[in-house]
């Protein structure tokens, strides 16, 4: 099966009240891990890359390695960038075989924002690329994305209809209470997500698939388990996956999940080299890790997004 573009993805999603999970892509390992998990569950996935992964394993490289999930699997797979920051970037990985592409241009004045995004939008589907957009900001950091807590802003629903007719994008990122990173919310309070928001866009957008991103949502068993083999992470407090899973049955078509494999990799590689520091083969602690990686993509994938079986 070919490189997929998201459109008939979210079409069926949005009818089907499920979402399709959009885990970040950085090496083979995880690519591997991911892929084998979806197409064992019989799921369609997006495979992402942000500025950051390509300046750290090179656009051919990435491109190459989704390229032979491809020809490894028999599910529908599209390749996206994640939080392109400009036209340029955009362009490039439009010219370079990705079939989906991500304009944040959130953290600028409306008005640009419509005019950077209807840019690329113009651009890509000139060359049957689909364009993910978004409105309201999140708080965290995501590689060079980052807004401080007292920056971010929830979506403005009475915008959501202007700015989609306007720019012509196909999936529409809004902020209804989540953020980047695994460390989301302080001690003692109680996460939520704006439900009300996601409803209102949905109705002023019917139809119209809905983005998450800052969706992660960490299980705590790889936290203490980063802890107990030489980690000092707080306990990380995300995004209640009951919540996650509510929204995959709205208008929410895609969910961003990038810190959740972060962490289960990281564990499972502490944990490899701790009892057996004197090994020193990558492909002995790396192989429990791409597992780590295919449990945690297997997990979000039946009980958050629902995708299973939807291939």
């Amino acid at each position: 099966m070919a490189l997929v573009t998201t459109k008939e993805m979210f079409k069926k999603a949005y009818e089907g009240h499920y979402a399709i999970g959009a885990f970040n892509v950085n090496n083979m390992e995880i690519v591997q891990g991911i892929t084998e998990a979806a197409n064992e569950l019989r799921s369609p996935v997006i495979l992402q890359v942000s500025k950051g992964a390509r300046a750290y394993a090179n656009h051919t490289y990435l491109v190459k390695l989704v390229e032979a999930a491809i020809h490894e699997t028999d599910i529908p797979i599209a390749l996206h960038l994640d939080h392109g920051p400009d036209f340029e970037t955009c362009k490039s990985c439009i010219d370079g075989g990705f079939t989906s592409v991500m304009i944040d241009f959130s953290s600028h004045p409306y008005e640009e924002n419509i005019k950077e995004t209807k840019r690329v939008v113009e651009y890509a589907h000139a060359h049957g690329v689909v364009v993910e957009a978004e409105l309201g900001t999140l708080a965290g950091v995501e590689d060079e994305v980052k807004v401080e807590e007292g920056m971010s802003s929830y979506t403005r629903p009475e915008e959501v209809q202007d700015f989609a007719e306007r720019t012509g994008c196909d999936s529409l990122a809004i902020a209804i209470g989540t953020s980047h990173g695994a460390y989301k919310f302080k001690p003692g309070t109680k996460p939520q997500l704006r439900f009300d928001i996601l409803e209102e866009v949905s109705k002023r957008l019917p139809g119209f698939p809905i983005v998450l991103h800052g969706a992660s949502s960490v299980p705590q068993e790889f936290v203490k388990l980063i802890n107990q083999y030489g980690g000092a992470m707080p306990d990380a407090i995300g995004v209640p996956e009951e919540m996650l899973a509510q929204a995959a049955k709205m208008a929410v078509c895609k969910i961003n999940i990038d810190s959740d494999i972060r962490l289960a990799m990281t564990a499972s590689i502490r944990q490899y080299l701790t009892e057996h520091p004197a090994d020193f083969d990558p492909r002995q602690y790396l192989k429990p890790a791409r597992q780590a990686v295919k449990d945690m993509v297997h997990h979000k994938i039946v009980d958050v997004l629902g995708s299973n079986d939807k291939a």
